[in-house]
């Protein structure tokens, strides 16, 4: 099946930048999209941003618009959120997951395991 790895979590302060990788490996011929989502402590798991694996295409959360960034390379693979101005309240684990076609709208299908993205004050 289709597999991903995220890289690139840490600690940086509020207003400073951090680009997490998503390597995407396996069987990806029926891959719709790859998005990334972030989960904090207490709240339940947002989406941040998408991007078409065959186009072009990208989706942002309002509340990233503007400051992150989603792009993939020549390959597709790996996937990158450029991060920058960030704030506290960005503070989750990040997680990357891909979606497949056909499939419902909205639901991905495949997950990585997260990585953690803290933000500090």
């Amino acid at each position: 099946q289709v597999q991903l790895v995220e890289a690139g979590g840490g600690l940086v302060q509020a207003g400073g930048s951090l680009k997490l990788s998503c390597s995407v490996s396996g069987p990806t011929s029926n891959v719709y999209s790859v998005g990334w989502f972030r989960q904090s402590i207490g709240k339940e798991r947002e989406f941040v941003a998408a991007i078409a694996w065959n186009r072009d295409s990208t989706f942002y959360a309002d509340s990233v618009k503007g400051r992150f960034t989603i792009s993939k390379g020549n390959t597709k693979s790996p996937v990158i959120l450029q991060m920058s101005s960030l704030k506290p309240e960005d503070t989750a684990v990040y997680y990357c997951a891909a979606a497949k076609v056909p499939g419902t709208p909205g639901v991905y299908d495949y997950w990585g395991q997260g990585t953690q993205v803290t933000v500090s004050s």
